[in-house]
């Protein structure tokens, strides 16, 4: 069963969908000076739902000691954080100028995933 999508135009009637790039880590290449560059495989014109996090997805990111702008995201696909065996460094976000982090995946299902993300302060 296909829960977001049942959901998706519901929540679409008070919190409108944006369109954002998510770029996918593929791990890192190593650059000048022998530093690690992260690589990215971008996906354009994904439907995102930004919303609040909620109180239980307040609680876990309290225990990651992560600070900053956080929001949780709805969307089709699978986007993971860092996974260190596999090498990467955590999918990147992209609404409008911002670029959100995610920090955690907080629901996965077979075809949608919630996460968690962090706002950056720069564009990578």
């Amino acid at each position: 069963m296909n829960l977001l999508g049942a959901a998706f135009p519901l929540v679409s009637l008070v919190n409108r969908p944006v369109t954002a790039t998510v770029k996918y880590s593929t791990g890192y290449r190593m650059g000048p000076g022998a530093r690690q560059v992260p690589e990215y495989a971008t996906v354009e014109g994904v439907r995102v739902d930004v919303q609040p996090l909620s109180s239980s997805d307040l609680k876990l990111l309290d225990g990651l000691n992560i600070q900053g702008v956080q929001r949780a995201i709805y969307m089709y696909g699978d986007t993971q954080g860092v996974d260190r065996p596999a090498s990467k460094g955590g999918d990147l976000i992209v609404i409008g100028a911002d670029t959100w982090k995610v920090v955690a995946v907080l629901e996965t299902w077979a075809n949608w995933c919630k996460v968690g993300v962090t706002k950056q302060m720069d564009t990578p």
